[in-house]
């Protein structure tokens, strides 16, 4: 028999969805069975839509063997830290990731990611208790593998829920790159359009269907053919920012998926540009809710990384590497 009481970051979940992520290796059918003869709430029987509440008491009604083959492993991660922390308080923690570092974990490579690197950090502060049944810290948004900046996780259940909300909402958080594209734009573009995404080669295309896009491109600087774009991601779609400028006719250098491929082997030649140039410079926090509006009017910043500068400072002055 496992016995326990419903943490603050348990409470406010289905039994169902509760039960799925404290027991990941069980499929749904093995979940609803449990919850039909091997669950009590408060020393009821419940089903499987009831909402669990903070002191809640829980009891499974199987063995400790059992449990433990259902929960899996759940061994603290282990791991350098590459990230700086760019804020935190007790229920927020922004970073700046690095270049190369992935935000989750692929089939690829389930370790060596931010998120578990941030897990180890929260761990050894003492602000994340490994034995949590059913919450991690999670991030909130998602950068590329190569795209550098500022990524929000929420520490607690509360938290994670509702910046994952408000991450949707328009307005609320908002969220400001740069880059470096060919081409000047002569004034300000606010592009629109419709994003649909090809699984098969990981690419997406702007039509006539799909998700709708948005996006604000200012020119901060302009220089022999070059532009220094802040965009402003008024909707989060997979690679929006880089097929939205390509097709604008100003392409992200560097960028092997939507770029202009000849300039961007005479840049791999010049400074070593493998990569798209893109960083999530900066998120500014508006119209929080309820138990967040203490962030309202925060701005964070992350600085250039020393590769971008460099590059950047030798397209702008017509220097080389």
């Amino acid at each position: 028999m496992i016995k326990f009481t419903v943490t603050s970051n348990e409470a406010d979940r289905r039994l169902d969805k509760f039960l799925k992520s404290y027991l990941k290796n069980a499929s749904l059918s093995h979940i609803y069975k449990l919850i039909r003869k091997s669950v009590k709430v408060n020393g009821k029987r419940e089903k499987p839509d009831k909402m669990l509440a903070l002191g809640d008491e829980l009891v499974l009604y199987i063995g400790e063997e059992d449990e433990k083959a259902l929960r899996g492993e759940r061994a603290a991660p282990k791991g350098k830290r590459q990230f700086k922390i760019a804020y935190e308080d007790e229920n927020l923690l922004v970073v700046e990731k690095p270049f190369g570092l992935l935000t989750h974990g692929t089939s690829q490579e389930k370790k060596k990611t931010l998120t578990n690197q941030v897990i180890s950090y929260l761990i050894e502060k003492g602000d994340f208790d490994p034995s949590e049944r059913a919450f991690s810290p999670s991030p909130c948004n998602r950068l590329d593998r190569n795209t550098t900046g500022l990524v929000i996780f929420g520490k607690n259940s509360n938290s994670l829920k509702n910046f994952n909300l408000m991450m949707r909402e328009r307005n609320r958080i908002k969220k400001y790159y740069v880059t470096i594209v060919k081409g000047e734009p002569g004034k300000k573009l606010h592009l629109f359009g419709k994003l649909e995404k090809d699984s098969g080669d990981n690419k997406v295309s702007i039509g006539s269907e799909g998700k709708e896009i948005e996006t604000i491109a200012r020119v901060v600087e302009k220089a022999n053919g070059y532009s220094l774009i802040e965009a402003e991601l008024v909707t989060g779609r997979t690679h929006q920012i880089r097929a939205h400028l390509s097709k604008a006719g100003y392409p992200v250098i560097g960028d092997v998926k939507y770029g202009d491929s000849r300039l961007n082997k005479k840049l791999s030649k010049e400074y070593g540009l493998t990569t798209q140039l893109l960083h999530a410079e900066r998120l500014y926090f508006d119209k929080m809710t309820q138990d967040f509006e203490y962030l309202n009017g925060l701005e964070i910043k992350a600085a250039l990384p020393v590769e971008f500068d460099r590059i950047k400072k030798g397209l702008f002055t017509g220097g080389s590497n």
